[in-house]
């Protein structure tokens, strides 16, 4: 199991595939130990990709104190140092599109072409959905929450006639092996609060390289109008829509080969 020592941190990472080098960031709560992870994603079959736990979650390290996306970020780039690779596609999904966002912004020379996909730019732009609001939700109670705004065509109705569908949605939201583990909510809490105070409107003309913003049409937690935004706000953005919600990487089979096609350039 390889670590990189950076940043006073013992960070989890993992590497798989042939091809040229992408960095997986990854979104809220990732854990590389819960499967399917994004290492089973047809990306990792295309490109020598790393993905890795975020401080505070997984297998790195949980330090107890705050910290801000642009800690994230520096922590990404010190990953980058760690692997030799000097510059790199990356893709960046809902909170790590956030981080990715910083990235870019705080080491540009880093980053050659970025996917961002099912996130927001904060401020003026739009936020994401605010998940630090649910907190104090038990897990189940979360689920149930947020199924409609996940997939805004899993409303009320579409629960009642898909009673079993909608048990094992539930039931696969509520579930986390790991919750006990120590540090394992700071860490998560410490995400969320760094999540809440993301911010980088007023930067996202600076992003030189191409961008394709990446997003699902039915998307409650980063809303279309919100891509609509951000893709206008970055030089030379590309904006695609897929047919889905938050996971539309997993619910439109056209998404994965658009975003490989886009990052192989």
């Amino acid at each position: 199991m390889p670590f990189a020592q950076v940043r006073n941190l013992s960070l989890y990472y993992e590497r798989r595939g042939q091809g040229g080098p992408l960095l997986f960031v990854s979104g809220s709560g990732g854990d590389l130990r819960v499967q399917p992870s994004q290492m089973a994603s047809p990306l990792a079959r295309q490109f020598d990709m790393v993905g890795y736990d975020q401080r505070g979650l997984g297998q790195t390290t949980k330090p107890d104190r705050p910290c801000t996306m642009a800690d994230y970020a520096d922590d990404a780039a010190a990953l980058l140092d760690h692997l030799g690779w000097a510059r790199v596609p990356v893709i960046g999904v809902s909170f790590g599109g956030m981080v990715a966002q910083e990235l870019v912004l705080r080491h540009p020379q880093r980053v050659s072409r970025l996917v961002l996909a099912c996130t927001s730019p904060g401020g003026a732009g739009g936020a994401s959905y605010p998940l630090h609001t649910l907190e104090h939700m038990t897990r189940e109670e979360r689920a149930r929450h947020l199924i409609p705004v996940n997939d805004t065509r899993r409303d009320a109705a579409w629960a009642a006639a898909h009673p079993e569908e909608y048990a094992a949605l539930v039931a696969l939201a509520s579930s986390d092996s790991y919750e006990a583990e120590d540090g394992r909510a700071m860490g998560y809490h410490r995400q969320l609060a760094a999540r809440a105070g993301h911010d980088t409107w007023d930067r996202l003309p600076r992003i030189a390289c191409p961008v394709l913003i990446a997003a699902g049409s039915h998307d409650g937690i980063a809303l279309p109008e919100t891509q609509r935004r951000m893709a206008a706000r970055i030089p030379g953005a590309e904006l695609r829509f897929f047919e889905g919600g938050h996971l539309f990487m997993i619910q439109d089979k056209a998404a994965f080969p658009a975003i490989a096609a886009f990052l192989k350039g």
